[in-house]
């Protein structure tokens, strides 16, 4: 977008991205962990300071964070309360009733975001076609609320048995409460995610209410900041589904901003496969506190309505909680340059995934951290620029990383420091391999041959060794690495998708209820577009869950919202069955059972970038001693900009840029594209 200001939080730092004049500015600051916005006005400064633009020149101020993740993961949510149909509370831990790990005793499973107490029953019920069963008693309403203001509760979830059919009974107690305590947060489930599947929608409802208070806090503060500062522009947010939305919505509708910082650089993935016809892409996104893996598969990233936050079971899918939102989808582990080692019980290295934040940080920060972190080991084993670290503003201590790692990881192993922080760094990568490897299987994909985009704060410098365990046939380093998720704010479209539960047998079509279903969401999903930008002109994109009668789950079948009749549906679902099955049921009965609608502005496919392809600086290329498992040897350290286009330079050699460093080992070589990627390939002679 052009000139637009991009804004990126993550656990350790924010990241700040202008494009102005055709140019990209960049910034990289500590982030401020008591009140983020301090982080950003920083960064905004130093980066309109860089530019000489003025706020005045902004078009459009776009932002990403991860503290709606940070927040469920690290539990500093609010203290909310569950107001349930009445015997069913229980349902937040019955779950699936399954377990997702058969033979193990001791499977861990997530802990509620609302304990038993605070799980509250009114009197009610409705059937499944949303016809009352029980009337809904006032009087337990009245007697949840008293428990309420008892116990200072913060936010108030509500959820009742097939209210994303009628939500009558939920309205009423949402009335009730503010009529006695005032503005207190309501999160309804019959808005937050009106579809079946009551553990799911429950589950999604409470990670809503537990984050609300706290992002619709921090995005008011922010807009206010933003007007003193005499931005007069619109501010978007990133969703989990790659699309961008109005603080308005996100204040209402924070759980669709768990995945917001990630899901930018997802977009980046997909804009770097479309540009290199690239067909098969593992993106790679390495910040100060979390990795971020996921598929682009021609140029698309996988799509889903359903995610698991802090999966606590070696990244097993049904570990984590589930919420229900259009999220692109990715698996996120605590494997970042803040993720702390410890040595465990057994005597084992365990990394994350507690991180060291931006407070105090990394012990080589020199701000007070004392616990050893990825990025200490980075920094102890030279793959890192100390001086120049995150564009000259943090002037590392070797020292510090080295003492942290000997009292914490060497002397309880009896290792020397050396071998201790090439564990540290060896456990990480297999940490991220692992995900990778879980997240493909867990969609059929095959990781080997496939190109890397490595990005983010930490990735170049772990993106060799990646490579190397799970067979991918090169990585791609962006232009801008070190900010690439703020990079991919800038190509995301406006967008908003809808859903409804609405059941529907095939055998008994009925185009009034599809017509109607569909035109109530584009209603809703227009107005939240429309409201985010001066076009008329928007894309829609179908989607039906459908399956064979007597089957438990739904295969999402694409359709034209413009033309959809029964016969489209019928083809397009045993289309894509056959795709994923092989065959399709003769004779067997087809149904509809929820339906989505996503309205969305065009996306920009072009990449921005700073590189000029006719200009080598020709600077002076310095050395460094650098550590890995064959020992200490003197490598280039040079600096990316200095890289003359098409020549081959081969490992082990360090790449630095402002925000990031390139990790060039022994067998591999790296060269600058045209376009100013770079692109590192096992040596020809290796």
């Amino acid at each position: 977008m052009k000139n637009g200001l991009a804004i990126d939080i993550g656990g350790t730092f924010t990241d700040v991205v202008l494009q102005w004049s055709n140019r990209i500015h960049a910034v990289k600051v500590l982030t401020s962990q008591d009140d983020p916005s301090v982080a950003v006005l920083q960064g905004i400064s130093r980066v309109l300071d860089e530019s000489e633009a003025l706020p005045e020149d902004i078009g459009i101020v776009l932002h990403g964070t991860t503290l709606a993740t940070n927040a469920l993961i690290e539990r500093r949510g609010a203290k909310t309360a569950l107001l349930t149909t009445s015997g069913h509370r229980d349902i937040l831990e019955m779950a699936l009733e399954n377990r997702f790990e058969q033979y193990d005793i001791n499977i861990e499973r997530p802990v509620s975001l609302v304990p038993r107490e605070l799980r509250l029953p009114i009197t009610e019920r409705m059937n499944s076609h949303g016809s009352p069963l029980i009337p809904l008693d006032m009087e337990s309403v009245d007697a949840a609320i008293d428990d309420i203001a008892e116990r200072n509760i913060e936010s108030v979830a509500v959820g009742l048995l097939h209210s994303y059919v009628n939500n009558s009974h939920e309205k009423a107690i949402q009335t009730r409460v503010h009529e006695r305590l005032g503005d207190i947060p309501v999160s309804l489930s019959s808005d937050v995610c009106p579809e079946i599947r009551e553990y799911e929608r429950l589950s999604t409802t409470c990670a809503n209410a537990y984050v609300l208070p706290l992002m619709s806090t921090y995005l008011a503060r922010l807009s206010q900041r933003l007007e003193e500062r005499e931005f007069r522009c619109p501010y978007l947010m990133m969703t989990s589904g790659g699309g961008l939305t109005t603080f308005e919505t996100a204040r209402r509708y924070p759980i669709r901003l768990v995945e917001s910082g990630p899901a930018g650089g997802a977009i980046l993935a997909e804009q770097l496969a479309r540009e290199l016809d690239a067909n098969r892409v593992l993106s790679f996104d390495m910040g100060g506190t979390t990795a971020k893996i996921c598929l682009v598969d021609d140029g698309q990233t996988l799509l889903s309505r359903s995610f698991e936050v802090d999966r606590v079971y070696r990244f097993k899918k049904g570990s984590g909680l589930p919420v229900r939102i259009p999220v692109i989808e990715m698996v996120e582990i605590g494997a970042g340059g803040g993720s702390i080692a410890r040595v465990d019980k057994l005597g084992r290295i365990q990394i994350g995934p507690e991180s060291a934040g931006s407070q105090p940080g990394p012990a080589c920060y020199g701000l007070g951290g004392l616990e050893p972190t990825v990025t200490d080991a980075d920094c102890f084993l030279g793959r890192l620029d100390a001086e120049r670290f995150a564009g000259g503003n943090l002037s590392l201590q070797v020292n510090a990383a080295e003492s942290a790692i000997r009292s914490q990881i060497s002397g309880p192993l009896r290792l020397d420091t050396n071998e201790s922080a090439l564990g540290m760094a060896e456990i990480v990568d297999e940490n991220m391999a692992a995900a990778a490897r879980s997240h493909a299987a867990e969609w059929g994909k095959s990781l080997e041959g496939r190109m890397m985009v490595a990005f983010g704060g930490a990735a170049p410098l772990h993106a060799a060794r990646l490579m190397e365990k799970l067979d991918l046939a090169c990585v791609l380093i962006p232009e801008h690495a070190g900010v690439g998720s703020a990079i991919g704010f800038l190509g995301a479209p406006i967008s908003y998708e809808v859903v409804r539960s609405r059941h529907m047998s095939l055998a008994v079509y009925d185009q009034q209820l599809v017509d109607e279903v569909i035109s109530a969401m584009r209603e809703e999903a227009s107005g939240v577009v429309s409201g985010a930008t001066h076009q008329h002109d928007f894309t829609e994109r179908g989607s039906a869950f459908m399956r064979y009668v007597g089957q438990g789950h739904e295969v999402s079948v694409t359709f034209d919202p413009s033309s959809v009749d029964e016969q489209e549906l019928l083809d397009s679902f045993e289309k894509t069955y056959t795709s994923l099955y092989g065959r399709t049921i003769p004779n067997a009965e087809i149904e509809v059972i929820s339906w989505t609608l996503n309205v969305s502005t065009n996306r920009d496919d072009e990449i921005v970038s700073s590189f000029d392809s006719k200009v080598s600086n020709g600077g002076e290329i310095r050395q460094q001693e650098l550590l890995d498992s064959t020992g200490v040897s003197l490598v280039p350290l040079q600096n990316r900009d200095d890289l003359s286009v098409g020549e081959v330079f081969a490992g082990p050699r360090l790449v630095t840029e402002r925000h990031t460093t390139t990790v060039v080992p022994g067998g591999f070589q790296i060269r600058r594209l045209d376009s100013g990627h770079l692109l590192m390939e096992r040596h020809t002679n290796a």
